[in-house]
């Protein structure tokens, strides 16, 4: 199980938002933007990479549109109408409400530059039928106090106002015009200026009923001051008309589009910024290609509009940045707050969302990615399922699972404390582990069940796998015992009780193998599922190799143990085979039980 996301838009670069995640057998695109600095293909996403037959209504499970900025929304008409998607697009009301107005705006301003919008009034009136933030525009800046910034506007725009200037202020029509007509508003009553402020249409005023109806999704001090003052109301605010552009006196104008990037902002721009009066006000961000970028990367003065047209700029230019996107400082307190395994970063130039990336890396310790456009991102999840559980598996859970291994401490309570023969505590645990196999079958909600009932549900026996070896151990021969006859191996097993041999391998594996609970039955040992005995066969089946059959100094040993313990087997008969077995103080011994049974 694992998350895909295919950035179409704002991969790199501002603009055209547009990411499709994939998971748990979803596919869902969140935003459908446009991309303010270009004219041909590049403007809208890449939407064959979603579907190459165009069926995008089974391509996707549904769209999602944060809010109504044209670089989250601009694409949607032409994706609905056009492309011919016609599921779910989910929106909240005031998106609702107000993506109708800034996609008109943009049409009609593609309208007036005789470019092709590729959708028409009526494909956003059909796109809205269909209805059932945080980004890194600013990776790596920090931006100065609210306060101060709002100062600075407003001392700039005074400034201009007073000396008989022109303010120009771009701005799309909804959310930041509204905003700034707020401090105008009260900063005009305070200083009791008489300076008109335009709209350049009806559009904005229109946008504004809308805020009024929708009061309750505004701040809340607007909503606190509500009863007593609506903060939409604007005294001072009234419509712009053409005519205007170049009547004396000062004025602050708002005019759509944001960016500078055509429509009637441009026109008023041509004809005010040879004025060394005037004041271009930008308080966003512009994306690369628009006047606006232009003007914000230095101070030009002369501006190309295209090979036959050129603007003199001798204007005041001032960048706020009044942008509704969180800084630097912003996005790395949210990452650290939200602490999660990955962090996609879209929205944002190239080279400070790289420095962003490594700070969140760095400093975070969390993996960051930047993908450019049509990129996909896969990021490794676990998957949780929920699932019933029966009744055996339960009471299976339920029955002690006893561990019994040997500490290093001594238990001294039966020798004394210089007894070099103290007893090693013996340490019990109950490891209950609940292991069962999770089955599902279709139309039934998952369940873990025992493995007994698995058996029993498919109508089969238990088979389980069991592996056997035969392996020779060498006898120890003592150095002071050397010059002596001693008996050979297989003389040894008739003289020596098996379960004495057993008992001497018992001692020297719980003492290479201190965690493990080694049981000594007599004439087998056992831990686990590990099971040894002597061998006495001479034709062992077990037995791979016969180089040592005839070697006097060995004794055979025969094993078997299951799959789950394979690892501590080999250990046990790697020891076995690396060492001899300890025979000091056994000779001479009792006599085989067979042998003290047998007649004469």
């Amino acid at each position: 199980m694992a998350i895909d996301c295919l950035v179409l838009g704002a991969g790199q670069e501002v603009g055209k938002s547009c990411v499709v995640v994939s998971i748990n057998g979803k596919r869902i695109m969140f935003d459908c933007g446009m991309h303010m600095g270009y004219t041909d293909s590049r403007r809208y996403p890449d939407f064959s990479l979603i579907s190459k037959t165009g069926d995008f209504d089974n391509a996707l499970t549904c769209v999602i549109i944060t809010h109504f900025h044209l670089d989250h929304i601009g694409a949607l008409p032409y994706f609905t109408e056009v492309c011919g998607y016609t599921g779910p697009v989910y929106m909240t009301y005031p998106t609702k409400a107000l993506a109708p107005l800034m996609l008109e705006d943009y049409r009609k301003n593609m309208d007036r530059r005789g470019e092709d919008g590729q959708f028409t009034s009526d494909h956003i009136t059909e796109c809205m039928k269909k209805d059932s933030n945080n980004r890194s525009t600013y990776a790596t800046t920090i931006r100065d106090s609210r306060y101060g910034r709002e100062r600075e506007f407003l001392k700039a725009v005074h400034n201009c106002v007073a000396a008989g200037g022109k303010v120009l202020i771009p701005t799309f029509a909804l959310g930041r015009a509204q905003e700034l007509c707020i401090l105008l508003e009260d900063y005009w009553e305070r200083m009791n200026l008489k300076v008109p402020i335009y709209f350049s249409s009806g559009l904005t005023i229109q946008a504004n009923m809308y805020y009024k109806m929708l009061i309750n999704w505004t701040s809340q001090k607007i909503k606190e001051t509500y009863a007593t003052h609506n903060a939409f109301d604007f005294k001072n605010v009234q419509n712009f008309d053409r005519s205007l552009i170049n009547a004396p006196g000062p004025c602050v104008l708002f005019a759509t589009p944001g960016m500078i990037s055509g429509g009637f902002s441009l026109e008023v721009f041509m004809q005010w910024a040879p004025s060394e009066i005037n004041l271009i006000t930008l308080p966003g961000y512009c994306v690369a290609g628009t006047i606006g970028h232009k003007l914000m990367s230095g101070k030009p003065t002369k501006i190309d509009l295209d090979k036959d047209t050129q603007i003199d700029v001798r204007c005041q230019i001032h960048q706020l940045s009044f942008s509704p996107h969180t800084d630097a400082k912003g996005i790395m307190d949210l990452v650290k707050f939200l602490s999660p395994k990955h962090a996609i970063l879209v929205h944002g130039e190239k080279p400070k969302m790289a420095t962003l990336k490594e700070r969140i890396q760095s400093e975070l310790g969390i993996q960051c990615y930047c993908p450019a456009n049509n990129d996909t991102v896969t990021i490794p999840t676990t998957h949780y399922v929920k699932a019933d559980a029966s009744d055996a598996f339960i009471e299976s859970c339920l029955n002690p699972n006893f561990k019994f291994s040997k500490s290093s401490s001594v238990d001294k309570s039966y020798s004394g404390s210089n007894d070099s023969k103290a007893i090693p505590r013996l340490q019990v645990s109950d490891e209950r582990v609940a292991e069962g196999i999770l089955v599902v079958e279709k139309g039934k909600k998952a369940k873990v069940i025992h493995q007994d009932e698995l058996l029993h549900m498919l109508g089969e026996n238990k088979h389980e796998v069991q592996f056997a070896y035969c392996f020779p151990m060498r006898t120890e021969r003592l150095e002071k015992t050397r010059s002596e006859d001693l008996p050979s191996a297989d003389d040894l097993l008739c003289s020596l009780d098996k379960c004495t041999l057993i008992s001497v391998l018992s001692t020297k594996l719980s003492n290479e193998l201190s965690d493990w609970n080694f049981q000594d039955l007599g004439e087998q040992l056992q831990v686990e599922s590990f099971c040894l005995s002597i061998c006495l066969k001479d034709n062992c089946p077990h037995r791979i190799s016969d180089s040592l059959q005839n070697d006097s100094e060995v004794v055979f040993f025969c094993c078997s143990w299951s799959v789950a313990d394979e690892k501590l087997a080999w250990k046990i008969i790697s020891i076995m085979k690396n060492s001899t077995l300890p025979l000091e103080g056994l000779l001479p011994m009792q006599l085989c039980r067979h042998s003290a049974n047998d007649g004469p």
